[in-house]
């Protein structure tokens, strides 16, 4: 769908050699593996890390915050070069520093080097919205086609978290180097871009243009800002009421605020804010915010309760690392088979059921896992079904934003959505740790029961909330797709 105010450059068609659709998807689904496998190596590492690199364990929260702020920073610059100038291009060179990054963390024999490396490992931010611009303008392609491919992207991405964590945790057990597991994502990023150099075609259409730097540089700015105050907001130093946190936090927004202004009187906007007028733009944009608080704000939570010994505190199941890792699976998997099944689900029952199906069922996962935690088989029964439902919004919200925007336009729609995953995930740690942070008594390291109910229960309501907001979505005509 297209404002009929919104300008655009006249259209560049370029010749495009044929490769077969199975070879597109196999590659577009590997590079998204990769992604995975660099998102979820860490995991079982990070332990280790505090005595191989000399760190205490609030030191490494820096690298989760370092990659956050490096994807909310490269996500809308690489997805809209990628619009401008060809998706397949900008994708070699988003593969080129990933892996850049990767040695630099295999490399690491100390933190500033580790911490460096993940800062453009941050890159992979922009292989989902270029992936998604390479499918939708095939020549021969379309949005059907489409839909198949980000659901595999989407499995890939699920698959490849799985695959880095139970892998850096079979190197690091099996290798006596303490940082060979950390060569694990150089691997998989490298194959990626062995193998998908000479298979993924380029796009036909190229607007050209140019980047609205300043745009570029206001949004990254206001949006690190506001990821800073949320990702540490609750930690020493950052103390919710703090000036330190009050004035990145309002000054995120400030600047935030400016660059929707500057956006507005832009001829060739970073992105078009006029699209958040519309109805099924703001929904889907509030499913994400909903699904992401809940699978970010408890991807900590989880190990830590399947860890925890109920001897110690009365509740948890006491396993070791590497019966966690299998205690991950079932959503993870869950998560995985929701991806691959929401295109039939949606094609039988509507895109707006679709979404309230998955809210609904992530809903009544998180009911399960508050009602039942005391009973190991259900309380993953329930983590499995709010994958599930976690999966069909995954699929659903990505596919919905990239239609709801001009073809030229289709990495910044997605980047759009990758940005909105990271917001709602920042939100829902830092909602997640402020509850933590409430229920730890004095002189413990681990929180009462009750921070783990309440934030079950504040993950069903934000469920129960994207699914009404999912009621309002309609759907559109088809001459307006």
């Amino acid at each position: 769908m297209t404002d009929a105010g919104t300008r655009t450059a006249p259209v560049r068609r370029r010749a495009v050699r044929p490769v077969p659709a199975g070879a597109v998807i196999a590659s577009v689904a590997l590079v998204e593996l990769s992604s995975g496998i660099t998102q979820g190596f860490l995991s079982p590492l990070l332990k280790g890390l505090t005595d191989t690199l000399k760190v205490t364990a609030a030191d490494l929260n820096w690298i989760s915050i370092a990659n956050l702020l490096a994807s909310v920073a490269f996500t809308p610059v690489l997805a809209r070069m990628g619009d401008l100038h060809g998706h397949r291009r900008l994708l070699r060179w988003n593969l080129a520093i990933v892996l850049a990054g990767s040695v630099l963390v295999g490399l690491s024999r100390s933190f500033p080097v580790l911490l460096a490396g993940q800062i453009l490992q941050g890159a992979i931010a922009g292989f989902f919205p270029l992936l998604v611009g390479v499918l939708r303008n095939r020549p021969d392609g379309g949005d059907a086609e489409s839909r198949r491919g980000i659901s595999r992207m989407v499995a890939a991405l699920i698959g490849g978290l799985s695959l880095g964590l139970l892998a850096s945790g079979f190197v690091a057990a099996t290798v006596d180097s303490p940082t060979a597991a950390l060569w694990v994502p150089a691997a998989g990023v490298a194959l990626a871009l062995l193998v998908t150099w000479p298979l993924l075609p380029e796009s036909e259409d190229r607007p050209g243009g140019s980047v609205d730097w300043t745009g570029a540089v206001l949004l990254c700015v206001g949006l690190v800002a506001l990821m800073l105050a949320l990702g540490l907001g609750g930690t020493p130093g950052w103390e919710w009421t703090s000036a330190r946190t009050l004035a990145t936090l309002i000054g995120g927004v400030l600047v935030t605020a400016l660059w929707v202004l500057v956006e507005l009187r832009t001829a060739e906007p970073m992105i078009d804010v006029r699209m958040f007028a519309r109805r099924n733009v703001v929904v889907v944009s509030v499913v994400t915010l909903s699904f992401s608080f809940c699978m970010l704000g408890l991807q900590v939570a989880h190990p830590v309760f399947l860890g925890t010994s109920p001897d110690e505190t009365g509740y948890g199941f006491g396993y070791g690392p590497a019966v966690i890792g299998l205690g991950m699976l079932p959503n993870l998997l869950a998560m995985a088979l929701g991806a691959l099944a929401a295109p039939a689900v949606a094609a039988r029952v509507t895109d707006r059921l679709t979404l309230v199906t998955g809210s609904a069922l992530m809903a009544v996962g998180y009911g399960v896992v508050l009602a039942l935690h005391s009973s190991a088989p259900l309380f993953l029964l329930g983590t499995a079904l709010a994958g599930l439902g976690n999966g069909f919004l995954q699929h659903s919200t990505r596919t919905l934003a990239v239609e709801s925007v001009p073809h030229d336009r289709t990495s910044v729609g997605s980047g759009i959505n990758e940005l909105i995953i990271n917001v709602g995930g920042s939100l829902g740690a830092a909602a997640v740790l402020t509850v933590f942070a409430g229920h730890t008594p004095a002189g413990r390291v681990l929180p009462d029961l009750d921070a783990y109910t309440t934030s079950w229960v504040l993950c069903a309501v934000i469920s129960l909330a994207g699914g009404a907001a999912a009621l309002l979505y309609r759907t559109p005509s088809k001459d307006l797709r």
